[in-house]
């Protein structure tokens, strides 16, 4: 191998491979909790002592620390995912008894895999080379670049661009009698009424407000809420949530990620992927009460297009 970096990459391929499941793989494959060091190097035909002084000198940190830390992001991750007992998630993670396991968990995470598992937080353990594990079975480099507020905006133009053309593209397929049948269509299962989308647009954000703080969320306020409740509700939920918004903007965190626990199984998303997918639900939302009270003869709000919210100077 020519270089430092390109050892190392080496190094992340092996243990990558061995994050993954190893039922069906042959031999050659070791489990990340079993490949060892000196596993790892013989696996790249170099010698325990070069593998340790290369991957120390490009991580920050040799390579057994390195890969017990990636063992233990992987072990936060199955605690909140799956429902497999803290003693599997352990001999998983490599150790060889529930008190090892819970000693080094929560020094590395401040509680004991139990209390993670009823209030998970962010499963990425501080590191010299900010190299994580990635749900489900692989590792997450560091970014190229941030993703900033302007890069999420294009990304959602382009993905709009993107749906746009698929979405003609399947329209082909169908007779001009399907494409000019009228359509009813509700953006939920249950059938929308001008209420329940106005209670879904402010439950949308009190739900990801209950996700980013680990704590449940009550469905049951959508039944038939009122429009003091709702108003309430906007006013409590709606600056939390653009507080949450404008801190990952102004941190460069969009790309960070987070556990929502709420979830069955509990899914890991990134805080800018959580900001499109309410921005795009919310959107069908917004048009389809637009046009319920434009037909109740409330026409001031028009289709509620954003466009010149935004060309307007703030303050």
């Amino acid at each position: 191998m020519s270089t430092a970096t390109d050892t190392f990459a080496a190094f992340l391929a092996v243990l990558a491979d061995g994050l993954a499941d190893a039922d069906g793989k042959g031999p050659e494959h070791l489990p990340c909790h079993e490949a060892d060091g000196a596993a790892i190097a013989a696996r790249l035909h170099l010698s325990r002592f070069h593998l340790d002084r290369v991957v120390s000198s490009v991580a920050g940190e040799p390579p057994q620390r390195f890969r017990r830390r990636v063992l233990l992001e992987r072990a936060a991750y199955r605690l909140v995912t799956t429902d497999h007992s803290i003693l599997d998630v352990a001999v998983e993670a490599g150790y060889g008894s529930h008190e090892a396991f819970t000693r080094a968990f929560t020094r590395a995470y401040g509680r004991t895999p139990r209390d993670w598992r009823r209030a998970p937080g962010t499963i990425r353990i501080a590191a010299p080379s900010d190299v994580h594990f990635h749900p489900p079975g692989s590792l997450r480099l560091p970014a190229r670049r941030l993703v900033t507020p302007m890069d999420l905006l294009t990304r959602m133009v382009e993905h709009h661009i993107w749906l746009t053309g698929e979405m003609i593209d399947r329209a082909a397929r169908l007779s001009d009698s399907l494409l000019d049948e009228v359509i009813e269509l509700d953006v939920d299962a249950d059938r929308q009424t001008l209420r329940s989308l106005l209670s879904r647009l402010v439950g949308q954000m009190g739900m990801w407000n209950a996700a980013l703080a680990n704590r449940e969320y009550d469905w049951s306020v959508e039944e038939h809420e009122s429009i003091a409740g709702l108003r309430q509700r906007l006013a409590d939920e709606g600056p939390t949530y653009l507080a949450h918004v404008r801190e990952v903007c102004e941190n460069g965190r969009l790309d960070d990620t987070f556990v929502d626990a709420l979830c069955e199984p509990a899914e890991v998303f990134t805080y800018g992927g959580m900001v499109a997918h309410v921005l795009t639900f919310a959107a069908h939302r917004r048009t389809l009460v637009a046009l319920a009270l434009d037909h109740a003869g409330i026409t001031d709000l028009g289709w509620g297009d954003p466009m010149r919210w935004v060309a307007e100077p703030v303050g």
